[in-house]
């Protein structure tokens, strides 16, 4: 046993094995000799061991560079502060209120029940001086009285506005400044149309239809290119109302021609009355026709009327006669539906001047009927209505 050991000694000394470097690694020259001999003995066991532990003898790491430690810890650093900004501003919009815009749309009025045909005239006007409220989505439909002075178109007019939906504004156009130009025609329109004209005529947010009158010889025939165009483009419903008997019409033209200087009744003019009495005073004058003009006179009249009625022929219009009105009231019945207003009653206070045969009222009555006679204008001279 001992020669053995010895054996070994010399074979593997323990300087050599002591002195030789340490591997991580299992030495595998060394595994075969250790497999070859015996260890029966405690000389073996302990010879084993010796090299067993050698060869399990791991070699430390070495050390890592600097450098490639900064650059690790510099990479952590920023993905640290990367982590914690996007944290941040999650909490922080987590954390501040957020506000809900709502836009509010107007819902947009039917027109059921309405006929097709009259849809596109079907207007709804927001006022800038007051709010319709529950009537916003009642339809206005906009309107014009076109006539001509003594026609009866003040008569008229009261009778529309004694309706309760129904607002006409008067003779708007009287005044110069508002005819002076288109433009100034249009604002003018346009005013009216959106409800934003005060006047005594002004109806309540329910207005179902509104107007005014407007007489051919203010601004209307001049430029009635662009206004029957603006008629057409804005749905404007034309009213063309006129007198039949232009002889009687020129009568109360001179009669209140007169009254505009003279003042009868207590120093004030009045175009329209509504006693008997006034209408009595102001009937007393019999006005002289200039008979050599006569012709001229009524064939002036007669052509202006019949240019109104081609100018505004391609607008939505219906056409009125002061007598078919007095002689038959169910014409008003067709004014409503027109324009598309509920059926009422309509009454007016004006009380009519001139109720006598023109042959009573004219001063030179016997040379205006020379004048007429034989001529396309003598149907004038007769009796055209009785009241």
């Amino acid at each position: 046993m001992a020669e053995e050991c010895c054996f070994l000694n010399k074979a593997f000394p323990s300087s050599e094995i002591l002195a030789e470097p340490r591997s991580s690694h299992f030495s595998v020259r060394s595994i075969p000799v250790l497999l070859i001999f015996p260890f029966s003995n405690l000389c073996h066991r302990r010879l084993y061991m010796m090299l067993l532990m050698d060869t399990l003898v791991i070699k430390p790491l070495k050390k890592s560079h600097l450098a490639l430690r900064m650059f690790v810890l510099a990479a952590v650093m920023i993905c640290g502060v990367y982590i914690c900004s996007v944290c941040l501003k999650q909490i922080g919009s987590q954390s501040m209120p957020r506000f809900v815009k709502f836009e509010l749309t107007e819902e947009p009025c039917s027109s059921i029940g309405v006929p097709p045909s009259e849809v596109s005239y079907l207007r709804y006007p927001k006022p800038t001086t007051y709010s319709r409220e529950e009537c916003a989505c009642t339809p206005v439909r906009k309107f014009a009285i076109l006539s001509m002075q003594r026609s009866g178109s003040g008569w008229f007019e009261t009778l529309l506005n004694s309706h309760v939906n129904i607002s006409s504004n008067g003779e708007i156009f009287s005044v110069k400044e508002r005819r002076n130009n288109m433009s100034s025609i249009i604002r003018t329109l346009d005013k009216v149309y959106n409800l934003d004209w005060y006047s005594s005529a002004s109806k309540n947010e329910c207005t179902a239809a509104v107007g005014f009158k407007w007489m051919l010889n203010q601004g209307l025939m001049a430029n009635h290119d662009e206004i029957v165009k603006y008629f057409n483009e804005r749905g404007v419903y034309a009213i063309l109302l006129f007198r039949r008997n232009l002889l009687r019409r020129l009568v109360s033209q001179l009669a209140n021609d007169h009254d505009r200087r003279t003042k009868q009744l207590n120093g004030k003019h009045r175009a329209h009355v509504h006693s008997e009495y006034e209408a009595n005073v102001l009937a007393k004058y019999k006005p002289t026709l200039n008979d050599t003009e006569l012709m001229s006179s009524l064939k002036t009249a007669n052509e202006c009327v019949t240019d109104a009625l081609d100018y505004f022929n391609s607008t939505r219009h219906i056409v009125l006669y002061y007598e078919d009105l007095i002689l038959n009231r169910t014409k008003l019945v067709d004014v409503l539906k027109f324009l598309g207003v509920p059926q009422r009653r309509m009454v007016s206070r004006h009380v009519k001047i001139h109720k006598k045969p023109l042959s009573k009222q004219v001063e030179n009555w016997e040379a205006v009927y020379n004048a007429l006679k034989g001529t396309e204008y003598q149907s004038f001279l007769n009796v055209d209505y009785k009241l």
